[in-house]
């Protein structure tokens, strides 16, 4: 899938800067499109952030429209992490090299690839990874300061961890969706109507194959961005009545059509559905990778790997190779064909290879807990909690930053 989207981004390369042209009539190619307290965002900046947008999400030759859609969104976005980047000089925030070089490895690795193959493949394609860079030190500065200013300050008592544990023992009695979401906040009628273009593009391209966990964190104003949209398992009397009519209509794993809300728009993906009172198995898994794409080089692998202890060994032994572990995994969360694979699978053994995002995979299977219930448990509900307030917290800052800011478009 990360080869198809590079091979789609390099063809709309020359497409895009035609069509950045044509919405830019009348400026300089190279001039200030926006300023923001003083501090100014050029052509090229919005051309290689709007070329990154449309690389997230691979697909066809986008139209003019929606061209002019992802445009507008790369320039918001480069508007937000001005202010951030602003605010984490005001506060003496300070991110290294190594800081964004770290955040960039682990990007990489969720795609099955190094960040050096990530950088080579955007350059390939004609973007320069700086502008990647500068959205990881605006993102990783921000979370500081968000951390920094109100993370001692939120307090989840035993009361709030009890509710949420009645809740959801209440809710395993019902009907459960897996979902996740993407939000484009749009205030305004004229917003709706850009956010109503956007949001069917995104799923268009979704349904040709873009990852929707890339698309959500590069386009989702919601809180659930930052990993991948993903909202949990999720009972109808959760949503407003609009989304839990459309939810509802869905006979299994799917993707919404775009929902109008009165604040933005949503498309939200159904990842699995399970009865009520269900039981589950929850897995300690480890994923092995092969950069190049060589499956005789992951079979190799594969078969040289004795037991989950001697993963790291092997893999640490070769560039090739690459090693993520997924500890405490429900089961169902794999989606239908996912938790087939693994059922199948001996502790101690590996499934067969699959495809994922840019590259091919195995899974070993390191431990297994059969019969456990449907509920998280304490832990796992503070950690859920204090991420959703520390989440609000840092939108609503944002936007209190948009309103006090002094922003000249041009």
């Amino acid at each position: 899938m990360f080869k198809s989207l590079m091979a789609s981004a390099a063809i709309l390369s020359t497409t895009l800067t035609a069509s950045l042209a044509t919405a830019q009539e009348g400026q300089q190619i190279e001039g200030i499109v926006a300023i923001v307290n003083d501090d100014p965002i050029s052509y090229t900046d919005v051309r290689q952030r709007a070329r990154m947008l449309l690389l997230s999400l691979g697909g066809r030759e986008p139209t003019q429209q929606e061209i002019q859609q992802i445009t507008a969104q790369a320039l918001e976005q480069l508007i937000d992490e001005k202010l951030q980047l602003q605010e984490a000089t005001e506060f003496e925030v300070e991110v290294s090299d190594e800081d964004i070089q770290n955040s960039l490895e682990n990007l990489a690795q969720q795609s099955g690839i190094t960040r050096e193959v990530l950088m080579n493949s955007m350059l390939e394609a004609g973007i320069n990874p700086a502008s990647l860079e500068e959205q990881t030190r605006a993102d990783i500065a921000w979370r500081r300061i968000m951390g920094g200013l109100y993370g001692s300050r939120i307090r989840i008592s035993q009361n709030q961890i009890q509710e949420e544990l009645a809740q959801l023992r209440a809710a395993a009695q019902k009907e459960q969706f897996l979902m996740s979401e993407i939000f484009l906040y749009a205030p305004t009628p004229d917003e709706q109507e850009q956010a109503l273009v956007a949001a069917n593009s995104i799923r268009e391209q979704i349904e040709a194959g873009a990852p929707f966990e890339v698309a959500a964190q590069r386009f989702s104003s919601a809180p659930t961005a930052a990993t991948g949209g993903d909202m949990g398992w999720v009972v109808l009397e959760d949503l407003d009545e609009v989304r839990a009519s459309i939810v509802k209509q869905l006979d299994g794993p799917g993707l919404t059509q775009a929902i109008t809300a009165d604040d933005g728009i949503y498309l939200i993906q159904i990842r699995n559905k399970r009865s009520p009172a269900e039981q589950t198995s929850v897995v300690d898994l480890t994923r092995v990778t092969v950069a190049d794409g060589s499956e005789a080089a992951l079979q190799a692998a594969a078969d040289e790997i004795e037991d989950c202890d001697d993963i790291s060994n092997v893999v640490d032994a070769d560039d090739n190779l690459s090693a993520a572990e997924l500890n405490d995994l429900n089961i169902n969360d794999l989606g239908p064909e996912g938790k087939e694979m693994v059922t199948a699978t001996a502790i101690g053994e590996h499934t067969d290879i699959f495809a994922m995002s840019g590259t091919i995979a195995v899974m070993f299977v390191c431990d297994r807990q059969d019969n456990v219930d449907n509920i998280p448990g304490p832990e796992a509900i503070e950690n859920r909690l204090y991420s959703q307030q520390l989440g609000m917290i840092s939108d609503r800052s944002l936007r209190n930053l948009r309103r006090e800011a002094t922003i000249i478009r041009r």
